[in-house]
């Protein structure tokens, strides 16, 4: 029995061996808002000298999560960023396929950020305003039609009076999902969620229907190619995180929400009415296998990096309250997993 147990405990210390040894790089997928935060992360930490720079894809949060649901092991990444919350479904998925003890950690906040160019006139839209503008459906004198909008001044006489031109963000990014639930499901009339319901569909999903005759444009995951395309064309619209509002202030502006701009205090007191809070999640099992998970954790988690005078706070990250800093940094050295229920 001694020499039984002894071959198992080689066995498997050769297992864990040749597991460590085929990566020694943590790999990141998920969400291209948090993917700046991350990136300077990652290239702090890498320049520290005892692990190598992580390697971080731009996924998209949904795309990222489906990612790092597929399992445990070095084929499949150590963490991935989300602009949004775990989803149920999410959940299942990761249990299913074994992983199962995985730590959360807010990052910070964030204002999703309606912009234009600098070179435009300021202005204040408000979410139904924008809801009109892009959903699949409107009501028009107390009926539900086919989006009939095709210039902003069509839905109301007081904006511009040119085509409707908005860049959105794709199914599988968790922006998408955030503004659905903050703008088009808040802005979307009670007559058009009366006339859903009353056909038996559901109106959450129904109001978040984006139209596809053209003034609703599908940018992709790469949140810079919005930054450049609004740029060049003073009447395109497009929403996105906040630090690329902040790295791009010489060439683009926020528009109003309800009469509110994005700003650090009106993200983290949530007075601005599209603000949300930034994930990431790690894989506990492949902390202590995968070099520098533990540190890299710990780097991301401190006050110097996410804190009020952090350097993530120059890209634009809005730091945490100090009580949710706390719990945040708790979880993060002491690597309380998630329930998956």
């Amino acid at each position: 029995m001694k020499k039984l147990n002894f071959i198992l405990s080689l066995v498997a210390a050769l297992v864990v061996t040749s597991y460590a040894s085929a990566r020694d790089q943590i790999k990141i997928v998920g969400s291209s808002t948090v993917y700046p935060y991350a990136t300077v992360v990652a290239e702090r930490f890498g320049q520290g000298g005892k692990f190598k720079t992580p390697v971080i894809e731009s996924t998209g949060t949904g795309g990222g999560m489906k990612i790092f649901c597929e399992g445990v092991g070095v084929n499949h990444p150590d963490i991935t960023n989300a602009s949004r919350a775990i989803k149920s479904s999410e959940k299942e998925l990761c249990a299913k396929n074994g992983v199962k003890d995985i730590v959360e950690i807010i990052v910070g906040n964030d204002g999703l950020t309606v912009a234009h160019s600098v070179k435009a006139k300021d202005l204040n839209f408000t979410k139904e305003q924008l809801w009109r503008a892009l959903a699949h459906d409107v009501d028009v004198n107390g009926k539900l039609v086919a989006n009939p909008y095709k210039k902003w001044s069509d839905i109301d006489k007081s904006l511009p009076d040119f085509a409707i031109q908005f860049l959105v963000a794709p199914p599988t990014s968790g922006t998408r999902d955030a503004w659905n639930s903050l703008v088009m499901s808040k802005g979307c009339t009670k007559v058009a969620k009366a006339a859903y319901e009353a056909a038996g569909k559901k109106s959450k999903k129904e109001c978040a229907k984006v139209r596809e005759d053209g003034p609703a444009i599908e940018a992709g995951e790469n949140d810079t190619l919005i930054v450049n395309k609004i740029v060049s064309d003073p009447q395109a619209f497009g929403y996105f995180g906040y630090s690329y509002l902040i790295a791009n202030q010489d060439k683009i502006k926020a528009a109003k929400v309800d009469g509110k701009l994005p700003t650090l205090a009106s993200i983290q007191d949530y007075s601005y009415g599209i603000a949300r809070p930034l994930f990431f999640y790690v894989k506990k099992a492949h902390i202590g296998v995968i070099p520098g998970m533990k540190e890299f954790l710990a780097e991301f988690t401190s006050k110097g990096s996410m804190g009020p005078t952090g350097y993530l706070a120059d890209l634009g990250l809005v730091p945490l309250s100090d009580a949710d800093y706390k719990k945040v940094r708790t979880a993060g050295t002491q690597l309380n997993t998630i329930s998956l229920n």
